[in-house]
């Protein structure tokens, strides 16, 4: 599992975030409270799950440190379709894997097509056609 601290008050819209140590999230808002009289600055933190479309919400305090995961977008090309997976093998390294075929392309996938992918940490999800 490959990922970087960042702080809290550094993220923005549109981020990714991991959630719990495990749900990796794109952040969908993010606000900043003012530091009170006693206390640290919060930041209240709106989520979507990338894998399971789940919306989560945390606050935390600004200063803290949140992990983001590195993604890593490569290249593949399609071997053999069957139903709803796809069987792609990597460009460079020639790994051969299965995953899921978002619905959007689930029509215009053909065996011998190459598509990008992203691996996120582990998990790898076909993003479009090249």
């Amino acid at each position: 599992m490959e990922y970087k601290l960042v702080g809290i008050n550094e993220l923005r819209k549109g981020d990714t975030i991991l959630v719990d140590e495990q749900f990796i999230c794109k952040i969908t808002d993010i606000t900043l409270s003012a530091p009170g009289k006693h206390g640290h600055a919060k930041a209240r933190v709106e989520a979507v799950g990338v894998l399971d479309d789940k919306k989560r919400i945390f606050i935390m305090s600004a200063e803290e440190r949140a992990k983001v995961p590195i993604i890593e977008k490569r290249t593949a090309q399609v071997i053999s379709i069957n139903g709803t997976k796809a069987q792609l093998m990597d460009m460079e390294t020639y790994d051969v894997f299965e995953t899921d075929i978002p619905e959007d392309l689930r029509e215009k996938l053909k065996d011998g097509m190459q598509v990008n992918y992203s691996n996120l940490m582990g998990q790898k999800l076909i993003k479009g056609i090249k």
